[in-house]
């Protein structure tokens, strides 16, 4: 055993009496707004770390009873980092089934790759836990109208990780179109025009000792083990795949499109999807595409996005700006940018902060609110409704129908880049069986997501 691997186990070994700990976290609560609230995470990677501990710092008597992944190495720096930042050390588990067997637990944060998503929300709902789930929420049309189905059949709180649904000035640009003083609404264009360069998968190796393959699979194939899937430190590269992620549609656009749906006013499932893609560019293997084009027809206007990773001169809204709520994006080079074409104006809407400004004649600004990265006030929502059992702002209804516009575009571009006409009553294609197939998925033999939740 090398020197990591035994100081990474002894880190283990030491935190595992986590989750009978029932002295220091208690029972089970979410009756009143003074109760203690105990989560637990699965999938501990940066972004689901730092978001449980943000949560907890923001929230009063919130604690993290059990970390849970399948990466000792993340494992072990997870149970370091809740002990560093809220002085105490949590149980851990490779197991997320212990999770939900454990009674002290109320609530699930899922922060693993995409794949995991719904499966672990849905187990998570059916063993009595309210659940925090990452975007995007589904890998298919069909787990997410199971995931509702789950959320409702058992009563669950399930907040979607589409923090611009707690942003206010996502409501507020809501107010300002219900308003009438854009006009009617012409057409609308999301971003999300990201870098990038040629991507290969490399040679296939031994499963490492820090993994365990066959349950970070999960839900997914079994293959080979390749390193350019999974990282022992970073976020690896699960989003050139299918069978783990939709691309770079599914990843910073699905915060795009899902904030503009809310912008406009929710509206229900476009009636068809046109979508085309291919990697034209740098030519490398990945199965999602380089770029993609797509518009949805929502009847009385569409809807188009252009999704790349291949647009190096496009910047995201600089941090500093989206923290700030008097300072706006340059709007011309922004890739994360949504334009809303009104008969009376335009207006420009910024992702994760950045706020939003109205155009009028003559290039003039005719109204404006500016506003910042909205995660503390989606998690403080969170937390908010676990105790009053309110509708949480990423409701997973209106999210699911969000993560579907990313659905129909990637499933348009892998059936030849056609138009699909698209049934919002049954969630199916009209005019394409590959289509439907797509849309509803396939699962490995004990990760099968039930036609009954």
């Amino acid at each position: 055993m090398n020197r990591r691997n035994f100081i990474k186990q002894g880190v283990l070994a030491s935190a595992s009496i986590g989750l009978g700990a029932n002295a220091i976290f208690g029972s089970a609560s979410c009756v009143g707004a003074n109760d203690r609230i105990v989560l637990a995470i699965v999938g501990v990677g940066g972004r689901g770390m730092g978001c449980i501990i943000n949560c907890c710092k923001i929230n009063e008597n919130v604690v993290v009873k059990t970390v849970c992944d399948v990466n000792r190495t993340k494992l072990a720096n997870a149970v370091n980092s809740i002990e560093k930042e809220l002085g105490y050390r949590p149980g851990h588990t490779e197991n997320m089934k212990e999770i939900f067997d454990d009674k002290d637990v109320d609530a699930v944060w899922v922060s693993t790759p995409e794949h995991w998503h719904s499966l672990a929300a849905i187990w998570a709902c059916q063993a009595g836990k309210d659940v925090y789930v990452e975007k995007n929420p589904t890998i298919n049309i069909f787990e997410g109208r199971k995931l509702v189905e789950a959320a409702k059949k058992y009563n669950r709180i399930v907040q979607v990780g589409f923090q611009n649904r707690s942003a206010p000035y996502g409501f507020s640009a809501r107010d300002y179109i219900r308003s009438g003083k854009l006009g009617k609404i012409v057409t609308v264009k999301c971003y999300n025009m990201l870098g990038g360069g040629k991507w290969d998968e490399a040679p296939e190796t031994p499963v490492p000792a820090w993994l365990d393959w066959d349950k970070w699979l999960g839900p997914a194939p079994m293959r080979p083990f390749s390193p350019s899937i999974v990282d022992e430190n970073s976020r690896g590269g699960w989003l050139s795949y299918w069978a783990y992620s939709g691309g770079g549609l599914a990843d910073d656009a699905s915060h795009v499109m899902d904030l503009c749906r809310l912008v406009i006013g929710d509206p229900p499932h476009p009636k068809s999807v046109y979508g085309w893609g291919g990697n034209h560019i740098f030519g490398g293997t990945r199965e999602t595409p380089e770029f993609q084009s797509i518009v949805y027809d929502f009847g009385e206007f569409t809807l188009s996005c252009d999704n790349a990773c291949a647009t190096n001169y496009m910047t995201k809204t600089p941090g500093d700006i989206r923290m700030d709520k008097t300072r706006f994006p340059n709007w011309r080079n922004n890739s994360t940018r949504t334009e809303i074409y009104g008969t009376e104006g335009l207006m420009y809407l910024g992702r994760h902060g950045g706020g939003w400004q109205v155009l009028g004649p003559n290039n003039e600004i005719v109204a404006e609110d500016g506003g910042v990265f909205p995660d503390r006030e989606h998690q403080l929502n969170f937390i908010e409704c676990l105790r009053t059992r309110k509708t949480p702002n990423g409701e997973v209804e209106e999210c699911h129908r969000s993560a579907t516009l990313v659905h129909l575009g990637n499933i348009a571009y892998r059936v030849g880049n056609k138009q699909l006409l698209f049934d919002p009553q049954t969630e199916k294609f009209t005019n394409s069986e590959p289509a439907n197939v797509l849309a509803r998925g396939s699962y490995r033999k004990g990760y099968v997501i039930p036609e009954k939740v």
